[in-house]
């Protein structure tokens, strides 16, 4: 006998709901990875330019260059700024997405516990059927077999 689930359709769209926020949770992931990267190859290069600038300045170098280097250096930091702020949104937008992810895989777990409860259920219950006709068949063999 064919066990059907009461609450498949909702199973259903609960797991292409858990799938949708599978994919945010992944792209927000990589808008994070990617901003991070950038904020960090922004960091080295300030780094770069700076050590460049002290190797510069001991070995002497012009005002016009050591202006010219402070310039860069300071959009740098500008850059540096706001990537440090997309940065932190993406981290948040990746929280949030991360947190959504975790609500839908704990609803889809609620219904797939009712579903594997319910054919639990299910099979219990074909056990009682089956055990009520084999002593309904049992009694007929026995009556049948007296009165012969």
């Amino acid at each position: 006998m064919l066990n059907s689930f009461r609450f498949e359709r909702i199973l259903n769209v609960k797991e292409r709901e858990k799938k949708e926020a599978e994919g945010c949770y992944r792209e927000a992931m990589e808008t994070f990875e990617k901003t991070a990267r950038k904020l960090y190859q922004l960091l080295k290069k300030k780094e770069l330019m700076e050590d460049a600038q002290s190797a510069a300045i001991i070995n002497g170098l012009s005002v016009q260059k050591l202006r010219h280097t402070q310039q860069f250096l300071l959009n740098i930091e500008k850059s540096i700024s706001f990537q440090q702020k997309l940065v932190v949104e993406s981290r948040s937008a990746m929280q949030w997405h991360e947190e959504e992810l975790k609500k839908t895989a704990v609803e889809v777990k609620k219904y797939e516990k009712l579903r594997e409860n319910d054919q639990l259920h299910f099979v219990a219950v074909q056990k009682v059927i089956e055990n009520e006709k084999m002593n309904e068949i049992s009694i007929i063999q026995y009556l049948n077999h007296k009165n012969r």
